[in-house]
């Protein structure tokens, strides 16, 4: 195989350390649910929001929030896109790592938050915007040896909570996305938006599945990235449901992990038939991986490859987050297009 690109392996799949979390010092108005500058006085006397304090437990980490966050910094874009979509814009004082577009509806709403960083932005930089919350999507966004561990948060008063697919769960499901709506709802005092939006996006999720109902299943190779071997996702990736709920069968879903390497005489014995190609930054545009795909001799008789059957998905619509519902959609349509004309 050419060396056309490295394997990326940027987005770091850490777990974040367990550690005890201060209390938020920021409070929210009732009112607005902007931060309240009026003073030590006025924060000391204001009234606690119906439904707090919230106790919430976050990868060895619990946390009581006595009000909903209001200065809010997200690290990586799906909890960006999650918390726009339950119309907390105003309670977000930056974003970091975008690696996709963002959703249509979404962008002029996420435009507006400042972006802090491209990538992972320093502690520093995070405790310039004064947030009192920071919710990161990968287990990187708390990187101890880059200075962001959540003690180190902790220590400087500022509340933390990890994408619960880095919590260390041995299986992701759709229910962690429903989940995670549902959890961010209620430490931001939400509760009714996220059973709204948890409606919606069930609905999404149930429609396309409707539609190929009763198809034969497709099978389909997960192509991340990677030359020398492949990059894909294994049985307990949240693509491997998503794969399955839009008609088709992940080809790796014996594979005993979220991703993994595996060598390319697998994928020609496994002869898929339609290649879902993850799109994000960092290793190499869909254009070179698709290139490099039909350029190998090796796999010409793979019937996607023969076929040229490829479908792409950004990498934010197979984490928990809202995008995962709307991948569910895009899948069945590139498995089973018969089924949507």
């Amino acid at each position: 195989m050419s060396q056309l690109f490295t394997p990326a392996r940027t987005r770091g799949f850490l777990r974040a350390t367990a550690a005890a979390v201060a209390l938020s010092s920021v409070l929210l108005t009732t009112s607005c649910g902007a931060a309240d500058e009026s003073g030590g006085d006025a924060k000391a006397t204001a009234a606690v929001p119906a439904g707090f304090p919230v106790t919430v437990d976050n990868c060895g980490v619990r946390t009581t929030y006595e009000r909903p966050p209001s200065r809010a910094v997200t690290i990586h874009q799906h909890p960006a896109e999650l918390m726009l979509a339950l119309g907390l814009k105003d309670r977000m004082v930056g974003t970091a790592f975008p690696d996709s577009a963002v959703l249509p509806g979404l962008k002029a709403d996420y435009e507006a938050v400042p972006e802090l960083a491209r990538r992972e932005p320093s502690f520093e930089k995070i405790l310039d915007a004064e947030p009192d919350f920071v919710y990161g999507g990968y287990g990187s966004a708390f990187a101890e040896k880059e200075g962001r561990a959540r003690t180190a948060f902790a220590d400087a008063g500022i509340d933390t909570y990890l994408n619960r697919e880095y919590c260390g769960k041995k299986k992701v499901t759709m229910e962690d996305t429903y989940d995670e709506v549902r959890t961010i709802g209620k430490i931001f005092g939400v509760p009714d938006r996220a059973d709204e939006l948890v409606t919606d996006l069930k609905s999404r999720v149930g429609e396309a599945a409707g539609k190929v109902e009763g198809r034969p299943e497709v099978p389909v190779f997960v192509y991340d990235s990677g030359d020398k071997a492949a990059f894909t996702a294994g049985g307990k990736s949240l693509g491997t449901e998503l794969i399955r709920l839009a008609g088709g069968t992940n080809v790796f879903a014996d594979l005993d992990d979220v991703f993994g390497d595996v060598s390319w005489e697998q994928v020609i014995e496994r002869r898929p038939e339609v290649i879902a190609v993850y799109d994000y930054a960092g290793a190499g545009s869909v254009e070179q991986k698709k290139r490099f795909l039909l350029s190998q001799p090796a796999l010409a008789d793979v019937p996607a490859v023969r076929n040229k059957r490829f479908v792409v998905l950004p990498l934010t619509a197979t984490l928990v987050g809202i995008r995962s519902a709307y991948a569910v959609g895009d899948l069945a349509r590139g498995l089973h297009p018969e089924s949507f004309r």
